[in-house]
């Protein structure tokens, strides 16, 4: 009896059956699908290596137009703006000083701020209005009006190039600056509806609706619901507004007058029949430059939401 006790109850001899060891199973990692395997890639020194130099290849136009800027009228021509590196004490400001000490240059510039600023403000803001309307407000006809200003987007601006200028000439506001700014307001106005309808659209119904039933009024929802909430949207449609208003050369070629030209205009006027003024276009072209670049990088931050908006649920 005391042996049976002693003895240990998962002993062979007991009568129990043994349990057999379980054999220690192995299993892989699962290989990593090609998306996986390129990331990883992407974050060898080759790769950075690559990228820094064809950010320094895109980089080169506007180093070297700097560099012509700065480069003196009798060594502008003749050579490439290169070989003053080795005589970097020949850049100079001359060219600079000549080009604002003229009034012209300072008008056109100032012509281009009347332009682009109010054309990009009532862009953002009348488009703004109509994209809350098309989005959340419900009237008769808004589908067949937005198909309308859908249509509008496929429609050349040379197409109404003639057919305005005659109507702003009849009006009064052929060659101003006003007669600009309304041209590019009509021309930007239905990319800009179409941007911010579907932007509104992304925002939950529930939330207009609760501010209503909290007894705000629509123009409460708009103002202090719907453009918080659109604000990187709206943002990244300044930006573009902006841009393609400061670069135009065409429609002002067209429509402002000599009082009322901008620097595209100003600049493409100094063009010379056989060879090109560069001691006037390279500082007047690295000036009308400068605005953009510094435009954008001040709202990078809203330009990089606004494109990501609607990416990620």
């Amino acid at each position: 009896m005391t042996e049976l006790l002693s003895r240990p109850a998962d002993h062979p001899g007991d009568g129990a059956p043994a349990v057999a060891p379980t054999p220690a199973t192995t299993t892989r990692p699962p290989r990593p699908d090609l998306a996986a395997r390129l990331g990883a890639l992407t974050r060898g020194g080759l790769v950075r290596a690559v990228l820094l130099l064809s950010a320094a290849l895109w980089l080169m136009p506007t180093v070297g137009l700097l560099v012509t800027s700065l480069r003196p009228k009798e060594d502008s021509t003749g050579s490439g703006w290169w070989t003053v590196l080795g005589e970097p004490a020949r850049l100079t400001l001359e060219n600079y000083s000549a080009l604002l000490s003229g009034g012209e240059v300072l008008d056109a510039f100032w012509n281009t701020v009347l332009i682009s600023v109010p054309a990009t403000l009532l862009t953002v803001a009348l488009a703004a209005l109509a994209g809350y309307a098309f989005a959340w407000l419900d009237f008769p006809g808004r589908d067949w009006l937005f198909l309308v200003v859908v249509g509008l987007l496929v429609v050349p601006v040379q197409i109404g190039l003639l057919p305005v200028a005659k109507l702003m000439g009849a009006v009064g506001l052929f060659g101003t600056v006003p007669g600009v700014v309304l041209f590019h307001v009509a021309y930007g106005l239905p990319f800009a509806v179409f941007l911010l309808r579907n932007q509104f659209l992304e925002i939950p119904q529930e939330i207009p609706e609760a501010a209503r039933m909290d007894g705000c009024g629509e123009w409460a929802v708009f103002r202090r619901l719907a453009l918080p909430l659109a604000m990187p949207a709206l943002a990244s449609l300044a930006i573009f507004q902006f841009l393609w208003v400061w670069n135009d050369m065409l429609v002002a070629l067209i429509f402002a007058g000599s009082d009322s030209q901008p620097l595209t205009v100003l600049l493409q006027s100094q063009m010379r029949q056989f060879g090109s003024n560069l001691d006037v276009l390279a500082p007047g072209a690295f000036l009308s430059l400068l605005v953009p670049v510094i435009v954008f990088f001040s709202f990078q931050r809203h330009f990089v939401q606004g494109a990501m908006a609607g990416s990620v649920k």
